[in-house]
This record gives C-alpha cells, sequence and structure tokens, in this order.
C-alpha cells in the first residue's frame, strides 16, 4: 500500500479505517440506482461529498486531527462578513490538472476542515519534490477510473446489479426536425415556458428513425457516448443521442455534428441545487451570469442561471455537448466555485 509505504518513509504514524460500507450504501449503491434510472452519475463527486470529506473527515477528527489535507488540485480562500469566515473553493493553478469541479458539492464546513497542500503547485513540481525525497509515489500513474474502485468497463461492473437485455438501437438522421437557437443569452425576462424549451432535451421515438441493430441494455449508455455500440458501415462515427431505459431503446446520430448531441440548456430540480458560498444563494425570479462546467476538464462555458421556483435553468451562450442528467453542473465565478447541481434534463 503506498501510504503505508509513504507514511513508513517520513517517518509519521499510519491508521487504517474500514469505510467500505458507507461507501458502498452512499456511493456504489447510489450509482447503480442511477444507471438504472437512465442518468449518469458522477461517482467521484459523491466520493469526495459523502466519504473523504465526511466519513473520513470523521474519523480523523476522532484521532485529534484539526485538517485533513488531500492532494487534489485546487485551493482553498477564504474572505471575513462581518464576525463570520467564508471558505472558498478555488480552481488549482495547474489548469491541466485543475479538479475543483470534483469537490462542486463540499459545504462550509467540509471547506473550514481542508487544506490542499499541491493546489498552488504544477503537477511536474510535485513529482520532483516526491522524487527528492524518494517517496514510491513518485513515479506512479495518476488514477483514473471510479472513485477507490479503479479502472473497470463500466457495463461489466454494472452487470453486478443491472442485468442486460437487449433492445433495438434506432439511428435518428440529422435532417430529423431539431430545435434551433440563436446564439447567445435570452433574455433575463424569458417566460417559465420558453425556460422550459430551452432546458428540454429533444425527444425521440422509433418513427423518428430507423432500427439498425441491437444494444444489451439502454441503461449501460450514455449521452455522447462512442465505444460500445458496434454498428460499423458508416462514414462518420455513431454517438448516443438518447436513451429510454423504461423502453430500453437506445438513440444514435451519424457524426460529430449530429444536432441530437447539441442543446441549449439544462435543468437543476430545486432539492439538488448546492450553494458552496451560501452568502450568495440566488432567489426566486433572480438571474445571474456565470461559467459553468458540465463535466471534468471541459472549457468553462458562457451561462446564464435563471433561478425559479422549481428549480435552476442553466442556459448557455453556445450550444453544449452532451448534456448527460445524472452528471453535475458546476458555476463558477472567475476561478471560485460558487455553486452546483444535478443535472436533472
Amino acid at each position: 500500500m503506498f501510504a503505508q509505504m509513504v507514511a513508513d518513509k517520513l517517518k509519521i504514524p499510519f491508521y487504517k479505517v474500514d469505510l467500505s460500507e458507507p461507501y458502498r450504501k452512499r456511493v456504489v449503491d447510489y450509482m447503480f440506482r442511477e444507471y438504472e434510472k437512465g442518468r449518469t452519475p458522477n461517482p467521484d463527486i459523491l466520493c469526495n461529498r459523502e466519504i473523504k470529506f465526511d466519513s473520513f473527515a470523521e474519523e480523523a477528527k476522532k484521532l485529534g486531527g484539526n485538517f485533513v489535507a488531500t492532494g487534489h488540485y485546487c485551493r482553498k480562500g477564504q474572505i471575513k462578513s462581518g464576525n463570520k469566515t467564508i471558505y472558498r473553493l478555488l480552481s488549482g493553478k495547474d489548469d491541466n490538472k485543475d479538479q475543483s469541479y470534483f469537490l462542486c458539492q463540499l459545504n462550509q464546513e467540509q471547506l473550514a476542515f481542508s487544506l490542499f497542500p499541491v493546489g498552488e503547485m504544477q503537477k511536474h513540481d510535485v513529482r520532483k519534490i516526491a522524487d527528492n525525497l524518494k517517496l514510491p509515489t513518485a513515479n506512479r500513474k495518476d488514477s483514473q477510473g471510479i472513485c477507490f474502485v479503479g479502472k473497470v468497463h463500466l457495463p461489466t461492473f454494472l452487470q453486478q446489479k443491472l442485468k442486460a437485455r437487449t433492445g433495438d438501437i434506432i439511428e435518428i438522421p440529422k435532417t430529423n426536425e431539431f430545435r434551433t437557437w440563436r446564439a447567445g443569452f435570452p433574455d433575463d425576462d424569458l417566460s417559465g415556458k420558453e425556460l422550459k424549451q430551452a432546458a428540454k432535451p429533444h425527444g425521440y421515438n422509433t418513427a423518428s428513425g430507423r432500427a439498425i441493430g441491437t444494444h444489451n441494455g439502454a441503461h449501460y449508455f450514455t449521452i455522447g457516448q462512442r465505444k460500445g455500440i458496434n454498428i460499423g458501415g458508416y462514414k462518420e462515427p455513431l454517438f448516443v443521442i438518447g436513451t429510454d431505459v423504461r423502453k430500453n431503446i437506445l438513440y444514435v446520430g451519424e457524426g460529430q455534428s449530429h444536432p441530437g448531441l447539441y442543446r441549449k440548456g439544462l435543468f437543476v430540480k430545486d432539492d439538488e441545487i448546492h450553494w458552496i458560498r451560501t452568502d450568495r444563494i440566488m432567489s426566486s425570479g433572480e438571474s445571474r451570469e456565470y461559467m459553468v462546467r458540465i463535466r471534468y476538464r471541459q472549457p468553462l462555458q458562457k451561462a446564464k442561471l435563471f433561478r425559479r421556483d422549481d428549480g435552476m435553468y442553466i442556459i448557455f451562450n453556445k450550444l453544449q455537448r452532451g448534456i448527460a442528467p445524472g452528471q453535475f453542473a458546476a458555476w463558477y465565478d472567475s476561478d471560485e466555485v460558487i455553486g452546483s447541481g444535478v443535472i436533472n434534463r
């Protein structure tokens, strides 16, 4: 175990704690439930919120720890508001390794107890320090795959609980009728009906296209996915543009530019909106411009957030590719994460 080897090298105490049960209940079971609904969860964000900065942090406190320091490439700042300290989650200085997105569900209490010592550094400098100290992790490959599970073949992993079911693959042509949107932001006084239209996913049925093959379960696929469709004979690759888990139908389109891959906006339900900066919560009827990210390493995108009674509508300046329900949208003010939410549709 690398952690124990590093502790031995540094001559510091090493403690073990078994968190497999809370991890199974709060991360793995959640994953299965989301995939069963046809949504694409982000287990790394859940693992950070529920395990590393919650269950694990509580165990550290029992040992008398004042802080939990992690290797995430992000930074922590703080400001004063009256007698209150407000903690800020900031992007890491290494743009290629910034992991602030993965921490977008943390709260003020969790940030207060956290330290990010490599957030101001570049990855190559961190490796250089580890090499100089002759730490066993100096040349270790970056971790990939599911948090604490590693790199797995996702359909095989999901088959532990979600049975394979054969269903039709329907190809939707580019000539299908798709909604079009002008570039730029809509007006602040957009009606509720117009907001819902802008955030609505494309709708398909079997009459919209033609059957071209079969798959082993619509719940194994996500919007924008290319691998696993396994149908050839096309000039351009096929991509998933829609799923219907109830009828077990997979909708696909040909090419990166297929209009079914692109949308103007998305919606986050009211009870799934999370604010790191609780002093900047938006009221119903308010709109505000932020930079938004809907997946790790995606460049930040200009967007306008519309807070309504039923939730948050996020409308982008430009069409966005592969908006997937179950993933997280995180909104930033410059290099600070202000809040986030689960994409409902």
